[in-house]
Parts: structure tokens; C-alpha cells; sequence
């Protein structure tokens, strides 16, 4: 029973779904019948359908809402839909297809075009589920590699740590240095890595605090001025005097920051500035209280194109020569801002640059 494909019916009139489990009978499906589209919703996690067949005329929510809401859905916008529909307009057939749906079939249902519509879509949901399996383990198995590359990074890093005391030439300390914080850079690309891994597999603890948000960019802008300086381009803190607490985890909040600035840093303009700003934002009676954070340059900026794909893994937006690209830091900084709850965003500065925004709840 566990290895039959699952067809969910959601229709309002029973004698359909009869209709349909007598047409679908010799084909060893698992059949499901919900009348109603809410009702469908509520039970998708209990049935796990392989493959939907949604009535378009419904009470209350409709086979369109129902498309739209699915869709939506990360954990459920893959599943075929396909409806079944007296509707015969070429725009009612329109708006289910733009609304989600992948197929549709007329009544009165012919049982031919029935079951050839159902396995045509069965054998596309497979083979995604094929795909995403293979891709499920390879994320498994990088994990499993950027961890065991953490070992051999701190035996690097305590090497450079313990030759801080031996005597040597003030070239050879500067190299020391360098590869000091080259490792340490490294050592944060990896934790990124494996923190970006547990929230794809929903598997991030948060060590939630109350939690300064001033006090973090304060932190965060000494330690990246030397980069900023050799660079030189100034950090400018626009913070708030007052303290802007939200409850998250330390870590990660300031791993947003660095990356953030670093960006920023890679690809402005000498002789320019950076302008970090904290703001705590009035409330109002469309949202709590907000804490907004912005991260502002004068680089090359951010196309219209690229700020639909930026804080995608692996996007690196314009290649510039010279500048490290690894197209992860901006897909960190979504997914640890998304796991508290908040917003992140880019816009263009005028003339010249771009702002990154992000909006965090405010607590007491």
C-alpha cells in the first residue's frame, strides 16, 4: 500500500470521485477524496499526494485558490495538479493554467484521457522526485566533506597562533598574519557552508538571546576597519543611541553583518565610504515594532535582473577581476534572516551603489 503513487480527488460532488475511482481502479493508485478545497489544504501533510485532481467549481475556495495557495507553498508547489473542469472558455482555461494548474481534462471525463493524463504527470513528479533525491544526497555528501575540512583548518590556524612567539623577520611575521587570517576567512566560509546545509534540512537550533543589535554592528565595523582601511574606504556607523534588542542567535546575526560589510567592501571604490545604519522604527498599526538595518555603498551596484536571483546559492552577480567570488555569503545572510522571522532586500543608492535592508522584530 506504501508503494503505490497517491491521486488526491478534491471535488464537492461525491459522484465524481465514484466516477473517477472506477476509471482509475485498474491502475493501482492510492485514491484520496476531500470535498472541499480547504479541507484539502489541511490534510496535505497526512496524505502526501503523488498527484491532484481539483475540481475548479467550488464553495468557499475554489480550484483556482486552491492552485494559487499550493504554489505558494515551497513543500507542496511541485505536486501535479491537474483540473477537471465543465468550464470550456478558452480564458476560464487560461486563468486555472496561470493560476498553477500543469493540466486539465473536460467533463464529461473520458477514461482514456483520464488515465494518460495521470500517468503523463505521475511520470514527471518521478522523475523530480528522482532529481531531488540524487540532489538531496550530494548535499548530504558535501556536508559531509566541508565538516571533515573544519580538522585540518584549526591545525592550520594553531600553527600560525604558536609561531606568533618565535623570533623571526617582520616580513615573515606579516606572512604569518596573512595566512592567519586567510585560514580564519576560510574557517567562516565553512561554518556558512554547514549552517546553510541545517536550514535547507530544517535542522538549525537557534541560540536565541536577547540580543543588541547595535552593540553587533559596533563589533563587526572595528573588526572589518583594518580590511576597510588597507582598501581605503571608510566605515561609517549610522546606529541608533538607543539599545535595539531582538531575540536571535549571536552568532549568526553577526555573521550577517560581516558579510554584509565585507560585500561592501569588495566591490566599492576606493576613496569611498560604507555606511552601516541601525534604526529602531516607530510602531505603527500595520506592524510591530521593527529594527531596521541597512548596509549602504557606492559600488558598481545591483542590475534588475540580479536582484531577482542574488541571495540565490552559487549567484555571484558581476565578475569583477580580482574580487573572490563564491556566491554564498548573500545566500547565508537570507537564510539566517529568514530563520528570525525577518526580511531581507537591496535596492539601488543613488547615484551610484547599493543598499541591502533587513528588517528584524523588535523586543523589549
Amino acid at each position: 500500500m506504501g508503494n503505490k503513487q497517491v491521486v488526491l480527488v478534491v471535488d464537492d460532488e461525491p459522484v465524481n470521485f465514484d466516477v473517477i475511482e472506477i476509471l482509475l481502479f485498474k491502475e493501482g493508485y492510492e485514491l484520496h477524496y476531500l470535498s472541499n478545497g480547504s479541507e484539502a489544504i489541511a490534510n496535505l501533510a497526512e496524505i502526501k499526494p503523488d498527484i491532484i485532481l481539483l475540481d475548479v467549481m467550488m464553495p468557499d475556495m475554489d480550484g483556482i485558490e486552491v492552485c494559487q495557495h499550493l504554489r505558494n507553498n515551497p513543500q507542496w508547489k511541485y505536486i501535479p495538479i491537474i483540473i477537471i473542469t465543465a468550464l470550456s472558455d478558452k480564458e476560464d482555461l487560461a486563468r486555472c493554467l496561470g493560476a498553477g494548474a500543469d493540466d486539465f481534462i473536460s467533463k464529461p471525463i473520458n477514461s482514456i484521457e483520464l488515465r494518460a493524463r495521470v500517468r503523463s504527470m505521475l511520470r514527471i513528479k518521478s522523475q523530480h522526485d528522482c532529481i531531488q533525491n540524487k540532489m538531496r544526497s550530494r548535499e548530504e555528501m558535501m556536508q559531509t566533506i566541508v565538516h571533515d575540512l573544519r580538522n585540518p583548518l584549526i591545525g592550520i590556524m594553531l600553527s600560525c597562533e604558536s609561531l606568533k612567539g618565535v623570533d623571526m623577520s617582520e616580513r615573515a611575521k606579516k606572512r604569518i598574519e596573512q595566512m592567519a587570517r586567510t585560514t580564519e576567512q576560510m574557517r567562516l566560509l565553512i561554518d556558512d557552508i554547514l549552517t546553510i546545509g541545517r536550514i535547507e534540512a530544517n535542522k538549525l537550533f537557534l541560540n536565541r538571546n536577547r540580543v543588541d543589535i547595535t552593540e553587533i554592528a559596533r563589533l563587526v565595523i572595528v573588526d572589518l576597519e583594518p580590511l576597510a582601511s588597507s582598501k581605503h574606504i571608510q566605515l561609517v556607523g549610522e546606529l541608533t543611541l538607543e539599545p535595539a534588542y531582538i531575540s536571535g542567535d549571536i552568532e549568526l546575526i553577526r555573521r550577517v553583518f560581516n558579510n554584509l560589510i565585507d560585500n561592501a567592501i569588495k566591490f566599492s571604490p576606493q576613496q569611498s565610504s560604507i555606511v552601516i545604519g541601525v534604526e529602531c522604527l516607530p510602531q505603527n498599526l500595520s506592524r510591530h515594532n521593527l529594527i531596521k538595518i541597512q548596509v549602504i555603498d557606492c559600488g558598481i551596484g545591483v542590475s534588475s535582473e540580479q536582484k531577482q536571483v542574488i541571495f540565490e546559492k552559487y549567484e555571484v552577480g558581476n565578475i569583477i577581476m580580482g574580487v573572490s567570488q563564491i556566491g554564498l555569503g548573500l545566500s547565508f545572510c537570507k537564510m539566517a534572516i529568514e530563520a528570525h522571522h525577518g526580511t531581507i532586500s537591496v535596492t539601488n543608492n543613488q547615484p551610484k551603489g547599493t543598499i541591502f535592508t533587513v528588517l528584524l522584530d523588535r523586543v523589549c
